[in-house]
């Protein structure tokens, strides 16, 4: 189900999931939309940093490929663009990490934040009343191991939980732990925790146009990141196997998240550019952005549309994620596909979404 509210249930499409949020709405776009660039840097005046790779400039065909069964309209048209040449992150950005970001700067992520209903209330109906102080708890979206029988698929909310207490350092609520998983992708984190991240370690997220230059790799217009054969996805993806959301499988080897470099890497030194968890960027998610477009048109650099647009949820503000989870199945969303992508509200979080980050030469070169 799907309302205008922020502190609701709200219709999230990452593989049919659904999200409780009680951050304040963000109305503003990310300002890194409007950022340009003011100095040429190439990239041999820099090194490459450490656990990132070199993407080359190209020309490639980005969103749904015309032979791809499982494409969505909001894929459609494929077009042509070309992306100037970045580093990115070799795999999704790991507890290891984000721990050291938070040691460092002693921040608290959304998950953890406790809700403060007069603040909440600014954005709900007049007359809404005020949940009980028990269900008024800081928490995230986990997925529901336990399910073993599903009466309709349109039913989302029969494998998913909002689980007080659950948040990075406690993936699975109160009592769990992320001991022994330095090198799992940090999961439970928001658009805003990411950006906060990125901004202490002098990264950014990437673009969806960007995110699709490094998932093809050293390729042009292929539908997966290792490339044309959907044969070969359990030995390159962590997705799911059987019949979700009920049995799994686990013929790649892993029932649900799976530590970072668990697959081989695509083309150019990638890992994980398909399945294991989302990877957030900081283009608008807007299912009617691609049909604006010239697709006789090559585009430079796009950065999305100027606007967020789900028909299920209009109101709300939605950023792409990209490269689908452990959860995706051909049967119900396919994302691990490259051109796929869902929406994501930026106070969100659930245990299936991470992210990895960018740098450009010249931010490396401001940097020192």
């Amino acid at each position: 189900m799907t309302f205008k509210t922020k502190f609701t249930i709200i219709s999230f499409f990452t593989c049919g999931s659904f999200i409780i949020s009680c951050d304040k709405k963000e109305k503003v776009k990310n300002l890194d939309k409007s950022e340009k660039v003011t100095k040429t840097v190439l990239k041999e005046d820099v090194k490459t940093p450490d656990e990132m790779v070199w993407v080359e400039r190209k020309t490639f065909l980005m969103g749904a490929k015309e032979d791809d069964q499982y494409a969505m309209m909001r894929e459609k048209p494929a077009h042509k663009v070309s992306v100037d040449g970045f580093f990115i992150d070799v795999h999704e950005v790991t507890n290891r990490q984000f721990r050291a970001f938070v040691e460092a700067t002693k921040y608290v992520t959304t998950a953890e934040k406790p809700i403060d209903w007069d603040e909440i209330k600014k954005d709900l109906p007049a007359r809404t009343k005020k949940p009980a102080d028990s269900i008024l708890q800081p928490g995230s979206l986990i997925f529901n191991k336990h399910a073993r029988k599903v009466v309709s698929m349109n039913n989302y909310q029969q494998w998913w939980i909002w689980k007080i207490g659950a948040n990075w350092k406690q993936p699975e609520g109160p009592g769990s732990s992320i001991e022994g998983k330095d090198n799992y992708p940090v999961v439970h984190v928001s658009y805003n925790d990411a950006l906060a991240y990125c901004k202490w370690a002098n990264r950014r997220l990437p673009t969806e146009a960007e995110w699709e230059s490094a998932a093809q790799g050293k390729n042009t217009a292929d539908t997966f990141t290792w490339g044309n054969n959907f044969a070969e996805l359990n030995a390159n993806a962590n997705t799911w196997q059987g019949q979700f959301p009920t049995k799994n499988n686990s013929l790649d080897g892993f029932e649900y998240i799976a530590p970072v470099e668990s697959y081989p890497p695509n083309s150019i030194g990638l890992y994980d550019m398909a399945g294991n968890v989302w990877e957030m960027t900081t283009d608008l998610f807007n299912v009617n952005y691609y049909k604006s477009l010239n697709s006789n048109e090559v585009l430079n650099n796009p950065r999305g549309a100027d606007s967020s647009y789900t028909p299920s949820n209009p109101y709300q503000l939605e950023h792409v994620m990209k490269g689908g989870s452990f959860l995706c199945h051909a049967s119900y969303c396919a994302s691990f596909r490259i051109s796929a992508k869902m929406g994501m509200e930026p106070s969100s979080s659930a245990d299936h979404i991470g992210f990895r980050t960018v740098a450009t030469p010249e931010m490396l070169v401001d940097k020192k």
